[in-house]
């Protein structure tokens, strides 16, 4: 009898962990070589796991909703995939509960042990530490429900709702009763507060789901972050939108990609990041994280209502087509629900279109753990005064707001207003004798 076991695949670079959403597999079941044993999610992005063997699933080692980290083991099949065979893996996953429940019960005396700094933690559980101002003394005492004592994203964010609500406990560290007294109320009567709503007429409860809630959790910790404001300007894209007009046709001809206005103001906006590189960036505290890469977020609407933003990896080295082809490419992977999990990792700056959705403006929230998004307004006709040499003159052209959101700790009003004011005059001075 040889046993195969299947471990949770590493799904990108910055990816330590994922959910499990769904088994399609349960223990007895056959399965087949690269057949999907279970859906899981890393972010906001869901993916099929294949299964590694083929043969007689004798049991799974997590259930639905649980975080798993990369390389751990997930489920076993008997690779001989006789029925006969099924007794010994089941007399083996008799056994195997005890290790397999073990770390979930080990979990919680371990993790006072686990203070000499030998535990686990992700990238994402570190962040999260960063921008709540948790040391690493700190985290080492939070418990663990992670496969060995790990910290999850929910232990740490439940650790983070019930540290905001015992400031009171300080005041009597020596009684450990007073303690336990404070935070039920505190934390039990707000939460219970919302939930007795009383809600009358014709109405539809509808819960969540799972995307919107991870949405919410990231707009809300955002908001809690940083510091946000938001300037405006507007800019003259007429020369855009002609070029765009009369080179959209030849430029798909010749390059096999339709050209839209999200590449232009792109390479408009990287051209600014050079510029200014503390837009470019990232906080740890009180250390500033200047990225060298710029790699552009998209924040994309799905079919779904949900939005998504996937990256456009090292934005500066590529030019025109080269953005093109990226925007295209990303962009007809999350309508069609085939992003993975890495497309959607390392994000540096983010651009949101407002005017898609016939906004002239918004003021975008900060993507974390970013300091800066843009928002591009809808592209109108209005009239505006020129300087010509022979005076002013009012001429019909087409305008589009801009509006940018950043994070005041790191980004003052002064180089927020002038990076937004740089991207206007690029856009503006784009040749409208460009070559496709």
């Amino acid at each position: 009898m040889a046993i195969v076991d299947v471990v949770m695949p590493k799904m990108g670079e910055s990816i330590m962990e994922a959910t499990v959403l769904k088994w399609h597999k349960q223990p007895g079941d056959t399965i087949k070589m690269d057949e999907t044993l279970l859906d899981i999610a890393t972010d906001k992005v869901d993916s099929e796991v294949p299964s590694t063997g083929a043969g007689v699933i004798t049991e799974l080692l997590y259930k639905v909703n649980d975080v798993v980290p990369v390389g751990a083991v997930i489920a076993r099949i008997d690779a001989g995939g006789a029925v006969a065979a099924a007794p010994a893996p089941v007399a083996a996953a008799t056994a195997a509960p005890a290790p397999a429940a073990a770390p979930v019960q080990q979990a919680q005396p371990a993790a006072p042990q686990a203070a000499a700094g030998s535990r686990f933690y992700s990238p994402l559980v570190l962040n999260i530490a960063g921008t709540e101002g948790i040391g690493m003394a700190e985290l080492e005492k939070i418990p663990g429900t992670g496969n060995e004592g790990r910290v999850t994203k929910k232990d740490i964010l439940a650790y983070v709702a019930n540290r905001a609500a015992a400031p009171v406990a300080p005041a009597a560290p020596v009684a450990a009763a007073p303690q336990a007294a404070p935070a039920p109320a505190v934390v039990a009567a707000p939460q219970a507060a919302p939930a007795p709503m009383v809600v009358s007429g014709n109405v539809e409860i509808v819960e969540m789901d799972r995307m919107r809630k991870l949405i919410a959790d990231h707009m809300v910790r955002s908001k809690a972050t940083s510091p946000h404001v938001t300037s405006f300007t507007e800019a003259d894209v007429t020369n855009i939108v002609k070029w765009r007009e009369r080179n959209k046709n030849s430029f798909e001809k010749k390059h096999g990609e339709k050209i839209t206005y999200t590449p232009i103001f792109f390479e408009a906006i990287v051209n600014c990041i050079r510029k200014y590189p503390t837009i470019n960036c990232s906080l740890d505290g009180y250390n500033i994280i200047l990225k060298k890469d710029i790699n552009i977020g998209m924040a994309t609407a799905l079919p779904s209502g949900n939005l998504i933003v996937p990256v456009i990896k090292s934005a500066e080295t590529k030019n025109l087509l080269g953005l093109t082809k990226d925007v295209n490419a990303l962009a007809n992977a999350a309508r069609n629900n085939k992003l993975k999990a890495d497309d959607t990792q390392g994000g540096t700056f983010t651009v949101t279109n407002v005017g898609t959705f016939g906004s002239l403006m918004g003021t975008p929230i900060i993507n974390q753990p970013q300091v800066a998004i843009l928002a591009l307004g809808a592209i109108k006709k209005r009239p505006v005064v020129l300087e010509t040499e022979d005076g002013d003159v009012i001429a019909i052209r087409h305008m589009m707001y801009l509006s940018m959101s950043y994070d005041h700790r790191i980004v003052d009003g002064s180089v927020g207003a002038s990076f937004l004011t740089a991207v206007a005059k690029e856009l503006e001075a784009f040749d409208p004798g460009r070559e496709v």
